[in-house]
């Protein structure tokens, strides 16, 4: 049969055998009107009072959004916002981009994001998670956290939160509290955030929130800078929205991630011999970097030395900020990295998606179907895999007939795990 899968703006096809089993999210609906139904959760929000009532006409409002790498659709969700509290004057407002600690976006970017429109009349800022001098420290989280958090956020009177909701491959599930942290932290409180013991903590994975110690130090980190405000949507594969969740940052979230963990989470009886996944196309499946996530949602499923294959355009590269790249050439192995990641004081920025990928390469072959050169998927210690078919056809011949294959269309949106369910939230 043939299976449709994600490629950036486009598709691969797929031949594989009938049997193939395919998951797929559960089909959510989009809101017949989106615009009214988001109107009506800023007012009539989870845990506290509307939007509009808790603003005044003197505030200076920061409204964090996520970046690029993220589907979010901020080209509409922010000029409703802007629309809801039209009272306040324009000038009074700034957007805080949160990267993270990934690159800034460029005007182009934040166009394509926003609408020109908006990046004409309101003030934008990238937060660069590596300059102290745009940061502020706040101290100690009770989990034991340096907290260092944007300057423009901080300075604000009243302070908005977006983003969307899915499953995250070591924070349980996205939105809520990341959009601060990590989305406008200092690299300091990003690292410590992501460690090798937190990542390699085995609650510090996909649709769990109950034990996570990743989870746990975000809540606490943001609990010394919180937002007065969080809007956070769910969004189907034409990032339709299918639901609002507004109000308390953290109840609203936890409504969120409940009606997520419900269409993204299923079983299977057991492990597979070749599982083939995507990112979800673009823009989840810009770079290398980004790709790991459905790399390690396949893994859920995949058998101790199965076979993955990650369908992902990489049209950022790995990409070349950051220390992604560099870091995968400082072993000769994953074993040779997860050992390097894990020695007495060793800290470097990116390590946690590098110790995400070895974990998942001690325990598959993956290949990685992409743009990028095969030199380059070589030496990021992948397989390449430029003759998509031939590689699958090539895998069923290895595993024979009565091989056990998946697909994972939707990459990281589509949560699979074995016997017992990882959607614990509370």
């Amino acid at each position: 049969m043939d299976v449709h899968i994600p490629y950036g703006n486009t598709r691969r096809i797929v031949q594989v055998p009938e049997h193939t089993v395919v998951l797929r999210s559960q089909h959510s609906s989009p809101l017949p009107d989106e615009r009214l139904t988001f109107q009506q959760a800023l007012r009539q929000p989870i845990g506290n009072l509307s939007l509009a009532k808790r603003v005044q006409p003197h505030d200076r409002i920061a409204i964090v959004i996520s970046d690029i790498t993220r589907p979010t659709p901020n080209e509409r969700i922010v000029p409703w916002i802007l629309d809801e509290l039209s009272f306040i004057p324009r000038s009074q407002f700034i957007i805080i981009n949160g990267t993270g600690s990934h690159r800034a976006n460029t005007r182009d970017e934040l166009c394509q994001m926003l609408g020109d429109e908006i990046v004409e009349t309101v003030e934008i800022a990238n937060h660069d998670a590596f300059d102290e001098q745009t940061l502020v420290y706040l101290g100690e989280s009770a989990s034991g956290s340096p907290v260092w958090i944007n300057q423009h956020y901080i300075e604000a009177d009243f302070r908005i939160v977006t983003g969307f909701i899915e499953p995250h491959f070591f924070a349980g599930f996205s939105g809520g509290a990341k959009g601060i942290v990590p989305g406008i932290a200092g690299i300091a409180t990003i690292q410590h955030l992501h460690s090798a013991p937190l990542i390699g903590d085995t609650q510090a994975t996909w649709a769990v929130l109950q034990e996570n110690p990743i989870h746990r130090g975000i809540q606490d980190a943001v609990s010394l800078c919180p937002p007065e405000f969080m809007v956070n949507v769910t969004l189907d594969q034409e990032r339709h929205i299918t639901g609002v969740f507004a109000g308390d940052y953290i109840k609203a979230h936890y409504e969120g991630c409940t009606a997520v963990a419900r269409l993204s989470t299923q079983e299977v009886e057991s492990p597979f011999d070749i599982v083939i996944t995507s990112n979800n196309g673009y823009p989840l499946d810009q770079n290398l970097y980004q790709s790991v996530k459905g790399m390690t949602a396949a893994a859920q499923i995949t058998r101790q030395g199965g076979t993955i294959v990650t369908i992902a355009e990489c049209r950022d590269g790995l990409p070349d900020h950051g220390n992604y790249k560099s870091l995968l050439q400082m072993g000769e192995s994953p074993a040779n990295l997860l050992e390097l990641i894990h020695h007495p004081g060793f800290q470097m920025h990116d390590q946690w998606q590098v110790q995400k990928q070895a974990q998942v390469q001690l325990q598959a072959n993956v290949y990685l179907h992409s743009s990028l050169p095969e030199g380059v998927v070589q030496a990021a210690q992948l397989l390449p895999a430029p003759d998509l078919q031939g590689t699958i056809d090539t895998l069923l011949q290895k595993y024979g007939p009565q091989a056990r294959v998946a697909i994972l269309p939707e990459g990281p949106v589509m949560v699979p795990y074995i016997k017992e369910p990882n959607a614990s939230l509370a």
